[in-house]
């Protein structure tokens, strides 16, 4: 039998995306075995955050500062706007530090099955940055899913308002895949996107 407080917060931790209640049980196990070193330093981190997480008012990044880090920095090309869904995209971006530009954070994408339309996402605060600042260029890097598509496609058909140079990130088959283990999407979408050799 499991104490209420520990059993409340395997239940916590299984509401964690890809986190069943195995793995909860494990986690928090390994947590109760390494208070000192684990468990009260992840309570710190986690109170720390709480009170000091903002939501950027340009980019909607998640920092402790408002506008955030990469809109403050100088080091960015505030001509370059990459476009993406959620923060975890904005983050994977950073992480590989390929893109030189800023961000704008959808906040999701169009779908019309979870009722989801063009103002419940950041959409506006696009169109403004886009005529407030001297952007030159928008990176669409959504998901290549069909609800990406849309909203790709709904982007682009406000964005031809503007005089600004709209791309999108290459989509098809990845390096070292094989044919036969692709998806009927991936597959047209490499077939729509093929280039001259």
């Amino acid at each position: 039998m499991i104490g209420k407080e520990i059993d409340r917060l395997i239940k916590i931790v299984a509401k964690l995306p890809s986190l069943g209640p195995r793995s909860s049980r494990r986690i928090v196990l390994q947590l109760l075995k390494k208070k000192e070193s684990s468990m009260l330093p992840l309570i710190e981190a986690l109170t720390a955050v709480a009170q000091n997480v903002k939501t950027c008012e340009i980019c909607g990044n998640y920092d402790t500062i408002s506008p955030c880090s990469i809109c403050c920095s100088d080091k960015k090309d505030n001509a370059l706007l990459c476009v993406v869904q959620d923060v975890s995209d904005l983050w994977a971006m950073e992480k590989v530090s390929l893109f030189k530009g800023k961000y704008h954070v959808l906040g999701g994408v169009l779908s019309a099955l979870d009722g989801i339309a063009p103002e419940d996402l950041n959409i506006e605060g696009l169109l403004h940055r886009i005529r407030k600042q001297e952007i030159k260029e928008v990176v669409l890097a959504l998901p290549a899913t069909v609800d990406g598509q849309i909203t790709t496609h709904y982007l682009l058909s406000k964005l031809k308002e503007t005089e600004v140079k709209v791309t999108t990130l290459a989509q098809g088959i990845p390096m070292g895949a094989e044919l036969d283990y692709m998806d009927e999407g991936t597959l047209q979408l490499a077939f729509n996107s093929r280039k001259l050799l």
